[in-house]
């Protein structure tokens, strides 16, 4: 009986222990999920190449705005309308999809602004994503534009815009595209001679989809079984 007892005892802590790990290994699932939502990830294709950015948790009004332009194909067909070599690549404004209107670029957006969140921690290194925004004579709440931004290139230029601007991502990988755009010909206004284009914007690393039941093959059991 002592045998017995001791044996069913170690294999109830084993169990424990499986259940321990099972339950570690879905909490470290759900942490990662909750991050995701936190700082999801996006994709954007450039004519000058891909770039990886990711959103700041702590700046959470310009990542859901941000999050739902992209959702809107808001940011497809632009183009980088201002490039300032050793400074930083600018885009965003809707009016730069059409060259007719390339006296409006850098006037356009959304329709409103977004309130500024400024954070110690995130400040203007190379690839950080920041919201333009108007002066301060017109702007003194330093409120973001609601869809124009600029991403860094040269960080010595700009740590002066450290609690200026509104930073609220950053580039995780391409660094080199932000490169390849800064370097390109531009003319006395900061407005590159070719087509810089932003192709598409879409988030990335989203769950996937449940799988759908084939409607046609569910069809074909039912007229099998009649």
């Amino acid at each position: 009986m002592g045998s017995a007892a001791v044996s069913f005892t170690s294999c109830s802590g084993g169990r424990n222990r499986k259940a321990a790990e099972l339950d570690d290994s879905t909490k470290t699932a759900m942490e990662m999920e909750a991050l995701k939502m936190q700082e999801p990830e996006f994709e954007m294709v450039t004519s000058h190449g891909t770039m990886k950015i990711k959103l700041y948790g702590k700046t959470p009004k310009h990542r859901d705005n941000f999050k739902k332009l992209v959702e809107e194909g808001y940011y497809d067909g632009m183009r980088f309308h201002r490039v300032i070599e050793g400074f930083m690549i600018q885009g965003g404004d809707p009016y730069s999809r059409d060259t007719a209107q390339i006296d409006l670029w850098g006037q356009g957006g959304p329709g409103y602004t977004v309130p500024a969140e400024f954070v110690n921690e995130y400040w203007h290194k190379k690839g950080a994503l920041a919201a333009a925004r108007k002066g301060d004579m017109a702007n003194p709440r330093k409120a973001s534009s609601g869809s124009q931004f600029y991403i860094v290139h040269d960080e010595n230029a700009c740590l002066h815009l450290d609690g200026q601007y509104t930073i609220f991502g950053e580039v995780i990988e391409g660094l080199d595209v932000i490169d390849r755009i800064a370097t390109v010909a531009t003319d006395r206004y900061d407005r590159p001679y070719e087509d810089v284009m932003i192709i598409s914007v879409k988030q990335i690393g989203l769950p996937e989809p449940p799988a759908q039941a084939d409607s046609s093959a569910v069809s074909q059991d039912t007229t099998s079984a009649e």
